[in-house]
């Protein structure tokens, strides 16, 4: 297996844990957003803690990591949970969700920035075909914007560009190792807990909701973050991109499966325009 394909593989990977998220997240109960960001990834820097001490790395090498590596990371993984916590606080989530989505789509256009990267057709019109799946899919039972909620759409829009921008800049810091992302990860996490004192209540969890944190923690909000950043740096870029739009839709077949969410129409022509999307992507990979 080529490079390229074991990041592909790896984005994959993230793409499946993430669709994982919304599952998971109806099942922590009232716990909020930041607390929840704040214990997830606690649990992520403690994951990535854990395999600095099993691959013997030398944990010091991340105090002489560059400055702007750390404004990166902290920018991407706290900045994009920050700004969708306050859009969807400040919008409906639907159209927030919607909007947040976006984030595909931008990192297919974004990388043509990138060196020795270049956008063609079939990356656009297969992350279009994605991005029009997910409207389908998000907005199938009746989606509208209102003027009011134009300062929560603006976070939406924020958030959308925080991510796609970090992934596609994660590509510049190729000799940076993944793992440094577990210190990002903790970091995060103290940022995170500073936003949850000012802006929330604490909530006790039970028992059973803890079993979904640290679920949450170890899958869709840890190992995805390491995975996807091995993705972004060593894969496909733009099939990767556009294949992030089946973390809606996988996300919606588990709420089916598990969650009591009726199936419909629309699930299926939403896959079918994901798939499509996907496969046109994919053209140059097999060129």
């Amino acid at each position: 297996m080529t490079s390229v394909q074991k990041g592909n593989s790896a984005g994959l990977i993230a793409i499946i844990l993430w669709s994982t998220l919304a599952l998971f997240t109806i099942s922590t109960g009232a716990i909020p957003p930041f607390q929840l960001t704040f214990m997830t990834f606690s649990i992520a820097f403690v994951i990535g803690l854990i395999a600095w001490i099993v691959r013997g790395a030398d944990t010091t090498m991340f105090t002489h990591l560059p400055k702007r590596v750390w404004v990166i990371g902290i920018y991407g993984l706290f900045g994009y949970h920050f700004f969708y916590f306050l859009a969807l606080k400040s919008a409906p989530a639907l159209e927030a969700n919607l909007i947040n989505y976006l984030w595909p789509l931008l990192i297919v256009l974004l990388s043509a920035a990138l060196p020795n990267e270049k956008l063609r057709w079939f990356h656009s019109v297969g992350a279009l075909c994605g991005f029009v799946g997910a409207f389908l899919l998000i907005g199938g039972k009746g989606i509208s914007f209102s003027l009011e909620y134009t300062q929560g759409y603006m976070y939406a829009v924020v958030c959308a560009f925080v991510w796609s921008s970090y992934s596609v800049a994660s590509r510049y810091f190729g000799s940076v190792p993944t793992l440094a992302v577990g210190a990002f990860c903790g970091l995060t996490a103290v940022l995170s807990f500073g936003a949850h004192c000012v802006f929330e209540q604490t909530y006790i969890p039970s028992v059973a909701e803890l079993a979904y944190v640290l679920g949450m923690g170890i899958g869709p909000m840890g190992i995805a973050f390491f995975v996807w950043d091995y993705a972004m740096k060593r894969g496909d870029i733009k099939f990767v991109g556009s294949l992030s739009y089946a973390t809606p839709l996988l996300s919606t077949l588990l709420l089916v499966l598990f969650g009591g969410v009726s199936p419909s129409e629309t699930i299926w022509v939403s896959c079918f325009l994901i798939v499509i999307g996907s496969a046109l992507s994919s053209l140059g990979l097999r060129r």
